[in-house]
Parts: structure tokens; C-alpha cells; sequence
């Protein structure tokens, strides 16, 4: 072999080992000490349960249950399936799909303008936040259901929206599961 091979050879694992196992696995240390809930998954306990996490939706249908964005992501919030439909604005299967929500949330709220992330997915098709609108549209379902009075619902929906982050990040939002949680203890 020449020289420069042997160099190149030598270069190469070493930078395999230095930035394919000791960085990830330096990066994963440091994480946990420093943000030890979110390298966990910021998982959700109830009864020393895993319930979920704050960081992936999860599909609730009963009306007693607020109800996330749509899902793209596989068989519905699948995490290894994560992506968003691609479809095109005018691709019919992608307009049929929000016309059925469209129809089915007027008949739910009729009169009550929709927002627009209870009809359309999120870019991971994973999104565990809805906004406090989309919140607020649910809110006379969930009340009715639960034999909850509209303003106690609101109660909950406001106790759980989030501002944004550092005040300027993001949008305002509720996260499903830890709202649904807490209605659900609140019995």
C-alpha cells in the first residue's frame, strides 16, 4: 500500500470513531445530565404507567376526548412511519379527506369557522399540540359528553395552553394527551 492510502485508511477510522461513537455517545451523557426528562422521551406516567409522551400525538376518537390534528404517519401517529402525506394542494385523495373532516366537524359545530389544523396534518404527522382554537372549537363536545359544564372545559383548555416558547418561538398551544389526562382525573 502507499503511504497516502495507509494515511487515508488511518484518517478514516479514526474519524469513524471519533464522530460515529464518541460524539453520539459524549452527546447522549451530556443529555441526560442536562435534560434528563427529554432524552427519557418526556414520557407521561399515570399510576407508574407509561401513558405516552408530550412530544408524540396520540389518536383519540370518543367525543369525551378532545381530539388532535390528523395523521399521516402510518397507521396514525405511528413514530416510525413520521412524515407528512406530500400530497399537492389540488391532489383529489387530499381533497377528499378535508372535505369528510370539514363536513363531520360542521355537523359537530355548525356555523363555527374550523381551524385550520383540525383538517390538515402537521409535517411529522406526529404534532401532540393543538391550537387554542382547535381547542376551543372541541370544547362544547367534550363538555356535552362528559356532563361537564362549557366554562369547566374552558377552565381545563386554558389552565392548558402553553404561550410561546421563550415568548416569541412558536405559537400558542395545548398539548391533547395532558389535557385529556387531566379531564380524565378530574372525575
Amino acid at each position: 500500500m502507499t503511504k497516502e492510502t495507509i494515511i487515508a485508511v488511518r484518517f478514516t477510522l479514526l474519524t469513524t470513531i471519533i464522530f460515529g461513537l464518541l460524539y453520539p455517545l459524549g452527546m447522549t451523557v451530556i443529555s441526560h445530565y442536562v435534560f434528563p426528562k427529554q432524552a427519557e422521551g418526556s414520557l407521561i406516567r399515570k399510576n407508574g404507567q407509561i401513558v405516552g409522551s408530550e412530544l408524540i400525538g396520540q389518536a383519540f376518537t370518543q367525543d369525551k376526548y378532545f381530539h388532535p390534528r390528523p395523521s399521516a404517519a402510518g397507521n396514525g401517529y405511528d413514530a416510525s412511519s413520521s412524515s407528512p402525506s406530500n400530497l399537492a394542494p389540488t391532489n383529489h385523495q387530499l381533497i377528499d379527506r378535508v372535505k369528510g373532516v370539514v363536513a363531520r366537524l360542521q355537523q359537530e359545530n355548525p356555523g363555527v369557522p374550523i381551524p385550520a389544523d383540525l383538517v390538515t396534518t402537521s409535517g411529522s404527522g406526529l404534532d401532540p399540540d393543538i391550537s387554542p382554537a382547535a381547542a376551543a372549537f372541541q370544547v362544547p363536545r367534550v363538555a356535552k359528553a362528559r356532563g361537564m359544564s362549557v366554562e369547566a372545559v374552558q377552565a381545563f383548555v386554558a389552565s392548558h395552553t402553553q404561550a410561546r416558547t421563550y415568548g416569541f418561538l412558536g405559537e400558542p398551544r395545548v398539548n391533547v394527551l395532558e389535557l385529556n389526562l387531566d379531564l380524565d382525573s378530574s372525575k
